[in-house]
């Protein structure tokens, strides 16, 4: 039987050992003990002790699925986590639409929500915010009393442990203290974080970063944004900054960025720098879906922009490999559905500017929904509570 405060409350209170006994299990398993207690470091008898409250309170199972469900079954040694045993909510913070999922413990999307905004007014957006999250309990039903967390990314330079959007181009924002507000509106604690770095942490735990020991996530769209997962953990910066490609200074200074800055790579290489290129030269207001298809076509003009930016974004991809080493490169974002326009000129620049062995490194492209990047922010949460990290 499920005991969800209890469960919280548990995992709220648990050792170091213990809490990397239940990430053991959770991005692990089904696991052995004598895995845990390699991967952890700890001794059989540590994990043994830190394993049963794990299962008294319903998060861990030492069952096989058969058993639970009253068939007959020999009981297995592997431990599993109780994917159902506490629920969370995901939230992904767009211009123009908010997307919220609820999921599981695995991030397995149980209920999703999708609503347009007409403004980024931080007053418009928190409503929004407010009615994603009722209109997710509403759809969970009798699990909404599993519900442990709530976590909403956003673009921009996100201070986690202070829950502040410190600075959002895209939503025009400076120095919101989100998590509060949300808190507060909410009545329930509220993670606040990075909507790219989130997406990372969901592949680290959940994803490719299971089975790889270092792979980088770079974002192409409305913005250019990049997440480094090093060494088996998701990379934050000291002050929260951590490789931010679309600020690199690798454009000419006559280019302004919509963060105010000069020569980053976004402000040729995002969207809307690629749709305002295109139309200033065809002398109207194009629509991003208009200056694909004059590109596919063969409008000299829209097939230069988008090598411009394939270039662009090669060479910070370089940049970046130099710097991290990662094995593997994710290319992800919205533009991804469009990286015939992109590939040809970006991997060019990667392998003209990559140093030595880092050449070496893999580019892959791994289309991300926004219900995606919402799992992101469901793992985010997930990670905080399993990582007692306050």
């Amino acid at each position: 039987m499920y005991e969800p405060g209890a469960a919280v409350s548990l995992l709220q209170g648990a050792s170091a050992a213990a809490a990397e006994v239940f990430k053991c299990i959770l991005t692990r398993g089904p696991i052995s003990r004598i895995d845990i207690a390699r991967l952890a470091g700890l001794s059989q008898a540590a994990v043994t002790k830190a394993v049963a409250p794990l299962i008294g309170v319903g998060l861990v199972s030492d069952r096989l699925e058969s058993q639970r469900d009253g068939q007959p079954g020999r009981p297995a040694n592997p431990l599993m986590v109780v994917p159902d045993a506490l629920v969370c909510l995901g939230i992904k913070v767009n211009a123009d639409e908010i997307v919220g999922v609820a999921t599981d413990l695995t991030t397995r999307i149980l209920a999703s929500d999708r609503r347009p905004l007409d403004s980024t007014k931080l007053d418009t957006v928190v409503d929004a915010l407010e009615a994603t999250v009722h209109r997710l309990v509403d759809l969970l039903g009798e699990r909404a009393g599993r519900l442990c967390a709530v976590a909403v990314t956003v673009s921009g330079d996100v201070d986690t442990v202070g829950g502040i959007v410190r600075e959002s181009a895209i939503m025009g924002w400076s120095e919101v203290p989100l998590a509060a507000i949300l808190t507060e509106r909410l009545s329930r604690d509220v993670l606040v974080e990075n909507d790219v770095r989130a997406l990372t942490i969901g592949e680290h735990w959940f994803g490719v970063g299971v089975g790889t020991a270092s792979f980088a996530i770079v974002t192409i769209g409305r913005g250019i944004g990049s997440g480094l997962h090093v060494n088996g953990e998701v990379v934050e910066g000291a002050y929260g900054v951590a490789g931010e490609i679309g600020h690199l200074p690798l454009t000419p200074p006559d280019r302004i960025c919509p963060c105010g800055r000069r020569g980053c790579v976004e402000a040729v290489a995002g969207t809307p720098a690629i749709v305002a290129e295109v139309s200033r030269g065809h002398g109207r207001e194009l629509s991003i879906g208009e200056v694909v298809d004059l590109a596919h076509r063969g409008d000299p003009l829209a097939v230069r922009t988008f090598e411009h930016a394939a270039t662009v974004i090669g060479t910070a991809i370089a940049t970046l490999v130099n710097l991290a080493g990662p094995e593997l490169v994710i290319i992800g974002g919205e533009a991804v559905s469009d990286f015939d326009l992109f590939e040809e000129h970006l991997r060019a620049a990667f392998a003209e500017h990559a140093f030595g062995a880092a050449g070496r490194c893999r580019i892959v492209t791994r289309p991300h929904t926004f219900e995606d990047w919402a799992r992101g922010a469901s793992a985010s949460a997930i990670r905080r509570l399993a990582e007692n990290r306050g």
